[in-house]
């Protein structure tokens, strides 16, 4: 008897190891993001646009879910990309103070926890193929934030290694030269192009940058098909100057903007077929976002804000509430979303969604909204929303459909010499029924004036008494 009893141990022991050795990830979903360069709003068929079409980016929409007060963590890019990856406002992680340059001397810390990083700690493979931007040392490039490989800009299409000098003229005028000249993306500017932590391109060829990146991630896509993966996906269009491939190009000018997100409508399209081709579509999120509202000032090469205010660089509507779209399984077709959510929250969605919780000891300000994604819940779990301009000066905050902006005069051009200098323009608009942010509401709503403004002060501090350290070049 103890001799047949003995096996059993064993047997229970090797069973273990099997189980041990089955990939974790069996089950676990795709993600990728696509996350467009200062597109509008206003610039995507199925959010209202007349002169753009986007059938393929719409089908998104048809087939997942349209999210209509998505909100982004700052109204540029640095901080808005630091946002999105880290689930943090901007000042958490030391990357509010505006944009990167050739020149910055800092980056996103490798210590911070990213969505890459959380992904690829339980097996997936993690690829960004685009705009960067957050740093362009090799201490602080994708591959040290959790990524396994990365193809891509490391900043803005508009800026120049290594100082940032030599650029063409600017303004919507200069933006007609540069399209009527293609060649002009080779001649006019230096923006390099990496390979993990190589330049591979200098200047980078910003004619097929999208087009290119693209393939890209449906090579990486197709390498990794039997396992879990996450492609980050920044193209760096619309934003200025703007190019497409020659095949595709439109040679008038004032047709920039449109031809340029036709031509990323295409590219997502090629990705979405592949994806059902490979049959992963139905285990897969698709998410497409873009960083901040349009860039207006360049007019035909900037986009629109549909019914919002200003656009990029504001903490009006127009800058921060932008265009999402989210497919994927469980995600009701065909539905609309009203409700407060933002880039900050995708992060600890995505912890929820593959049932690994973030680190404990790191704080962030997103929250799970995946209730929200899969249409289980009517509110959403984020009740407010804090306004950062693109300094990283706090200035605002949304509670329900409540928004205060607290701007100051400071320095203002055109201010009233009178005025103090230290005075503050109050404003509040009530978003569910003004959503342009044109009636001010201030003056008769003095006691919510300054609970909201008490509020957001008390926020602020926590995020400043607490905040961590962006990696700086010694």
């Amino acid at each position: 008897m103890q001799m047949l009893q003995r096996p059993l141990p064993f047997l229970s022991f090797v069973a273990a190891i099997v189980l041990a050795c089955l990939p974790a990830h069996a089950s676990n979903p795709n993600f990728i993001i696509i996350f467009t360069d200062d597109q509008g709003y206003g610039d995507l068929s199925c959010f209202g646009s007349k002169t753009i079409k986007t059938p393929h980016i719409d089908r998104l929409a048809s087939e997942g879910r349209k999210f209509t007060s998505f909100m982004v963590a700052s109204p540029v890019c640095t901080p808005s990309r630091a946002a999105l990856l880290t689930a943090c406002y901007p000042k958490r992680v030391g990357m509010h103070q505006h944009v990167l340059f050739p020149s910055s001397r800092k980056g996103l810390h490798p210590g911070e926890h990213t969505i890459a990083d959380h992904l690829k700690s339980q097996g997936y493979a993690t690829a960004c193929f685009g705009k960067w931007h957050l740093g362009h040392q090799p201490e602080v490039l994708p591959t040290s934030n959790g990524f396994d490989t990365y193809y891509g800009i490391p900043y803005s299409n508009d800026m120049n290694h290594p100082d940032n000098k030599g650029k063409p003229r600017g303004g919507w005028q200069g933006m007609d030269i540069l399209w009527n000249d293609p060649e002009s993306t080779l001649t006019k500017w230096k923006t390099p192009l990496f390979e993990d932590e190589k330049i591979v391109e200098l200047p980078v060829d910003q004619r097929t940058i999208t087009r290119r990146c693209t393939q890209k991630a449906i090579d990486f896509v197709t390498a990794n098909k039997e396992k879990p993966f996450f492609v980050y996906l920044p193209h760096s269009m619309p934003h200025i100057p703007l190019y497409v491939p020659d095949d595709v190009r439109d040679p008038d000018p004032k047709n920039a903007y449109i031809n340029t997100i036709e031509h990323i409508d295409t590219e997502v399209g090629r990705l979405l077929d592949v994806l059902d081709e490979l049959k992963l579509t139905s285990k897969t999120y698709v998410i497409y976002t873009t960083d901040n509202g349009p860039w207006l000032p360049f007019r035909h090469h900037g986009g629109s804000a549909g019914p919002l205010r200003e656009g990029k660089g504001t903490t009006f509507e127009g800058g921060q509430r932008v265009p999402c779209l989210i497919r994927g399984p469980g995600i009701p077709a065909g539905t609309v979303c009203s409700e407060l959510a933002g880039t900050i929250d995708i992060l600890p969605t995505i912890a929820s969604l593959t049932g690994k919780p973030l680190p404990a000891g790191k704080k962030v300000d997103g929250l799970d909204v995946s209730s929200l994604w899969m249409g289980k819940t009517k509110e959403s779990p984020r009740k407010e929303f804090l306004h950062y301009t693109s300094r990283g000066d706090l200035q605002g905050i949304r509670q329900g459909s409540w928004k205060l902006l607290v701007k100051n005069q400071r320095g203002r051009r055109n201010q009233n010499r009178n005025a103090p200098t230290n005075s503050s323009q109050i404003l509040l608009f009530d978003l569910s029924k003004d959503l342009g942010e044109q009636n001010n509401l201030a003056d008769q709503h003095p006691d919510l004036v300054k609970k909201l403004r008490q509020r957001m002060e008390a926020l602020d501090k926590e995020i400043t008494a607490n905040a961590r350290a962006p990696w700086t070049q010694g």
